[in-house]
């Protein structure tokens, strides 16, 4: 394969938090490339490195030392317009789901598709309510935020994530507040954008029940990766 089945590559890759004498080395020497359509899951434990790497590899943090090539673009000294453009590309799952409490499920996850400037009001409505059908949200599409509950907010931010098609998900704890069930459909349904999309997800997570289900384990210790395990997926 060449360079453009690997949408994530970094080598070398440094990362300190602080200056002076509180300045703290977080990331060592990290190289990796993650495949296309590939569901690879980054775990450790707390403190560890993981979240810095995830936010690096979506532009969230300025590349330091070392080399970052996202979408074939490198991010070490990339232009403020290069990173936002990058960051159009991507989805992103946070641990807090981060949605506007005065709209709609659907309007929150709407938004997903209106910041890329490039779809209408109807269109955006229709993708809202085809994700959020997949993710078991059907009869909540009018509901605020208010009325959901945590398992089901998380949901719509997964949602708002993937609505607009996104090359490269990142997503960090996306299942911790999801019951077995709707966890186990959240990476089913990442699982199929990358077979049929070739939409490819890098997840920080600790639930082990999904490990199964991923294309490649990522051990991180102390800012190092320790172990690197392809599974069947």
């Amino acid at each position: 394969m060449g360079d453009e089945d690997f949408p994530v590559q970094a080598r070398a890759l440094n990362y300190w938090f602080g200056r002076g004498e509180a300045r703290k080395q977080a990331l060592y020497d990290i190289d990796l490339r993650i495949a296309r359509g590939s569901l690879t899951v980054l775990v450790g434990p707390s403190g560890s490195g993981k979240t810095t790497l995830l936010t690096l590899l979506g532009c969230l943090r300025e590349v330091q030392q070392g080399l970052v090539i996202l979408l074939g673009h490198e991010l070490h000294g990339a232009t403020p317009a290069l990173a936002t453009a990058l960051r159009r590309r991507l989805g992103f799952i946070f641990q807090a789901h981060n949605l506007h409490e005065s709209l709609t499920a659907a309007q929150n996850v709407m938004m997903g598709v209106q910041v890329l400037g490039r779809v209408d009001k109807a269109r955006a409505q229709a993708a809202a309510a085809h994700v959020l059908g997949l993710l078991g949200l059907s009869e909540r599409l009018d509901y605020l935020p208010a009325n959901l509950s945590g398992g089901q907010k998380q949901r719509v931010a997964i949602a708002r994530a993937l609505v607009g098609n996104p090359e490269l998900v990142l997503a960090d704890e996306p299942t911790a507040a999801l019951d077995r069930d709707s966890g186990a459909n959240v990476v089913e349904l990442l699982k199929r954008l990358g077979q049929a999309r070739g939409t490819t997800t890098i997840m920080v997570t600790h639930d082990n029940r999904i490990l199964d289900r991923a294309d490649r384990i990522l051990t991180l210790e102390d800012g190092r990766i320790v172990g690197d395990e392809a599974r069947g997926g």
